[in-house]
């Protein structure tokens, strides 16, 4: 029997070489042809907090995508202790294939502490029981999709995601850069606090990067558009329990210069914010080919 999210825990235990290296591997899904960005921004956190101490929390991480990822070949993540604190920790992750970097990220760790406090407030919209799930909405359209992509189109997802405002995948029109997306793990995973965090740094990369293409128009399924990350930055602001429903609220400021970018704020149900996050993506027309 299909389990995704079982899949998705043993992607993020990765084995540990050495005191401070680490490898990972990448699922086994012919159809990919480079690496998702989430998976190695959860599996570099996951190498860097196997280095911290439990009683310290990530709270901010700063990553760059240097090289797209070869899914064929396990990634070595090297850590180095830039700094052990008094209260605050830091880690640099540089992630390796081929001998070459494809991703560097920089992540602080914090005891808990006691302080003033403020947020925005969550926006007002459905909840997600009254929207269709992401699956659900694929299989109703998987006739428009090439017959040998359908089941990839349309299978089980470790994470669960319901769109308050979907595009038309195939043809869509130009609409507002703000958009919100209900988010959670597709099924119960534990109590580990690190093991949310990790997996909500996985899940950030999901609907981000589309987010500039709303106003142009632009969905992922459009053979003119070239898109990748190009850096991710996640602030995260409380503790999560992400088996529970989470609103990404997102929003897209600015695009130019082939570029686009993206901003989300995550909530979770009782509209507390506990993350969030920016990223600059890739957002280029594809040239002809001659």
């Amino acid at each position: 029997m299909s389990d995704p999210v079982g899949d998705l825990l043993e992607l993020l235990d990765i084995e540990r070489l050495e005191h401070d290296l680490f490898r990972g591997q990448s699922p086994d899904e012919r159809a990919n042809q480079r690496v998702f960005g989430g998976q190695v921004i959860a599996q570099a956190l996951v190498a860097a907090q196997r280095t911290v101490s439990d009683d310290r929390a990530c709270h901010s991480l700063h990553a760059y995508f240097i090289r797209p990822g070869d899914p064929k070949v396990p990634i070595i993540y090297q850590v180095d202790h830039a700094r052990d604190g008094g209260s605050f920790t830091t880690r640099r992750v540089v992630a390796i294939q081929h001998g070459k970097q494809i991703f560097n990220l920089a992540a602080s760790f914090q005891m808990p502490e006691d302080s003033w406090e403020h947020q925005h407030d969550m926006p007002d919209v459905p909840p997600p029981e009254a929207l269709k799930g992401l699956r659900e909405r694929r299989i109703e359209i998987a006739d428009n999709v090439p017959e040998k992509l359908r089941h990839e189109f349309t299978r089980e997802r470790d994470i669960e995601m319901r769109d308050v405002t979907p595009l038309d995948l195939f043809h869509p029109e130009p609409a507002s850069d703000t958009h919100q997306v209900w988010f959670r793990v597709a099924r119960e995973v534990g109590d580990d606090p690190a093991l949310h965090l990790c997996l909500l740094a996985y899940a950030s990369d999901m609907s981000l990067l589309g987010t500039g293409n709303r106003p142009h128009g632009l969905t992922w399924f459009d053979p003119k558009l070239m898109s990748a990350s190009l850096d991710h930055a996640i602030w995260f602001h409380a503790p999560v329990r992400f088996s529970d429903w989470h609103l990404y609220a997102m929003d897209s400021p600015f695009a130019g210069s082939g570029r686009s970018f993206n901003r989300g704020s995550i909530y979770n149900q009782d509209g507390k914010l506990v993350a969030s996050v920016a990223q600059e993506g890739l957002m280029r027309q594809k040239k002809p080919k001659s």
